[in-house]
């Protein structure tokens, strides 16, 4: 279900779980859109809801933390603390739901994702943060993201313009990713190399990330954490 398609009265009586799309406005690269990340949140809080029965689907947040990318056009960011007080008021005002998941497609929003989880249960709220994961040299509009998005969206795909990016593995790069932002590592803005992405290593990927979101989810249904 979605819930920006809903009435308020198809909800009365009942208490499913909120999927929360969390995304990014944010470069990424010459050849994918802005909205990458949050067009991948989207589809993978889809494909749970068809899964999972009982989930609701939010429209996404399509602004993270994204400081990192401020050097290139067309980014747009909340930074951390707005973000995090985002994520908290947004759950706190869903207490008519059995629980909430926030399903993040952008790696910067991880520390005020975790900090706002944090938080929520200490005030006892049933919430659970997922990502997904991919390769350490693969992190931003390279292989995995555009083969995704020539899965999703193709044309919205340049693929044409896609190039390397700096392809060294992201531990290696991140205390001046933090400090000098994506652009004094890579000009291009990506990290990672696109060149050989195709449609079906996207599907694979929905698929798998899909599936570890399931179980993810399943599992804290099944089990939820204490506060």
């Amino acid at each position: 279900m979605n819930l920006g398609t809903l009435r308020s009265p198809e909800l009365s009586g009942r208490a499913p779980v909120l999927a929360v799309p969390l995304g990014a406005t944010e470069q990424h690269g010459p050849h994918l859109p802005l909205d990458t990340d949050t067009t991948i949140a989207t589809e993978l809080s889809r494909q749970l809801a068809k899964r999972v029965p009982g989930i609701v689907v939010a429209p996404p947040i399509p602004y993270g933390s994204s400081g990192e990318h401020a050097d290139f056009d067309g980014t747009l960011s909340i930074g951390q603390h707005a973000l995090r007080t985002v994520l908290i008021e947004l759950v706190r005002s869903a207490d008519r739901f059995t629980g909430t998941v926030l399903v993040n497609g952008h790696g910067g929003n991880h520390h005020p994702l975790t900090d706002a989880v944090r938080q929520l249960r200490t005030e006892g709220r049933q919430v659970l943060a997922w990502s997904p994961t991919g390769p350490a040299d693969d992190s931003h509009a390279g292989h995995t993201e555009t083969s995704v998005m020539l899965h999703l969206r193709p044309h919205h795909v340049a693929l044409d313009r896609a190039v390397p990016g700096a392809t060294a593995p992201l531990p290696e790069l991140i205390n001046r990713l933090r400090t000098d932002g994506v652009k004094a590592i890579s000009p291009n803005g990506i990290l990672g190399d696109p060149t050989r992405a195709t449609a079906a290593v996207g599907e694979l990927a929905i698929e798998r990330w899909t599936a570890d979101l399931t179980h993810a989810v399943s599992t804290w249904l099944a089990h939820p954490p204490a506060g």
